[in-house]
């Protein structure tokens, strides 16, 4: 079996998005549970790649910090407001259809 995405969450995202996707089986590890509230999203983006995670979040900044040539495991972003449903079917097929290596220094936007 192929290896699967495992996510990370930023720190403001939504934790019904968090439990929807633990709910179907997916590997998800927030922001406060990895005792990163609050840092900076260089550190943030740092944690992702030392263990591998795709980060998934509704700050531009880490679009900025991708624009800039920082590398990293995956980035999806969906804008502010974004209904939660519409995330957790798009992370879902994320996750269900990519390989963590088709999300390396890749961003998605839902």
């Amino acid at each position: 079996m192929a290896d699967r995405i495992r996510f990370y969450m930023d720190e403001h995202v939504d934790g019904a998005v968090t439990e929807g996707l633990r709910r179907r089986g997916v590997n998800v590890l927030t922001a406060q549970e990895a005792r990163m509230h609050p840092a900076d999203d260089d550190k943030h983006l740092a944690l992702a790649v030392e263990q591998d995670r795709v980060v998934f979040t509704q700050d531009a900044d880490f679009l900025r910090l991708h624009a800039a040539g920082v590398s990293h495991p995956g980035i999806v972003y969906a804008p502010q407001h974004t209904p939660v449903g519409y995330i957790i079917r798009g992370l879902m097929l994320i996750h269900d259809v990519l390989e963590p290596k088709d999300m390396l220094n890749h961003v998605e936007f839902l």
